[in-house]
């Protein structure tokens, strides 16, 4: 009998130990390797929509920097909620020029999920809700208007005369960061109000959807 009631000790302290284990291994891979995410909103419409559900590699910026395309989710500026582009706290003109540079703390309590659309040291404006995007041919010139190039952008939702989808005084992105814009290009606060994200900002790249079934895929 006491060797039985050891046995029956024993195998509850191996499945403790085993359910412990796995229980640390989920949250130490949602930590450090793949964490998922719900969407909350329709600024990505039509690629993602309110509810999805994506996985994001938080390792992703381990093995190097993000490109222009990539589906990433950040940290925001502090006050990007209320639409203040920084570093002094100002509001962005519709039909001007975008937010050129952040508020310099984060809101490391809200995740935002956008599209990459120009990377450091890039000009940008925008034009019907289309990205220009031009690299200068050094870090003190200026790009021509003839330079600029419309981005190649099959995935977003178009913009049409309403001012939030024009802004186009073309500004640089600082050395750094990376400029954010919702694919749902009229109905998205991004950079384009709250200005570009430093690469630390960035929590990983979103690579893969899992609910709901019928848009089970890659990204």
């Amino acid at each position: 009998m006491r060797l039985r009631a050891r046995s029956a000790a024993g195998s509850v302290v191996e499945l403790l130990i085993i359910v412990a284990v796995a229980v640390g291994l989920a949250f130490a891979i949602q930590d450090f390797i793949v964490k998922p995410y719900k969407i909350p909103s329709g600024s990505m419409e039509p690629t993602l929509i309110p509810g999805q559900r994506v996985l994001v590699s938080r390792i992703t910026m381990d093995f190097g920097a993000p490109s222009v395309g990539d589906i990433v989710v950040f940290h925001p500026p502090q006050e990007a909620e209320r639409m203040l582009c920084g570093p002094i706290a100002h509001a962005v003109v519709s039909g001007g020029s975008p937010c050129a540079a952040p508020i310099p703390e984060q809101d490391g309590a809200v995740n935002y999920i956008k599209r990459i659309v120009a990377g450091p040291g890039e000009e940008l404006f925008v034009s019907k809700g289309r990205v220009y995007r031009c690299k200068p041919r050094s870090s003190t010139a200026k790009c021509a208007p003839s330079e600029f190039k419309t981005q190649p952008e099959p995935f977003i939702r178009p913009c049409d005369e309403r001012s939030e989808c024009n802004f186009p005084v073309p500004i640089k992105v600082p050395a750094g960061h990376w400029f954010m814009m919702g694919d749902n290009r009229g109905n998205s606060d991004d950079s384009r109000y709250w200005g570009p994200v430093p690469t630390s900002w960035i929590v990983g790249e979103a690579f893969a959807t899992y609910w709901p079934p019928d848009r089970i895929g890659t990204l």
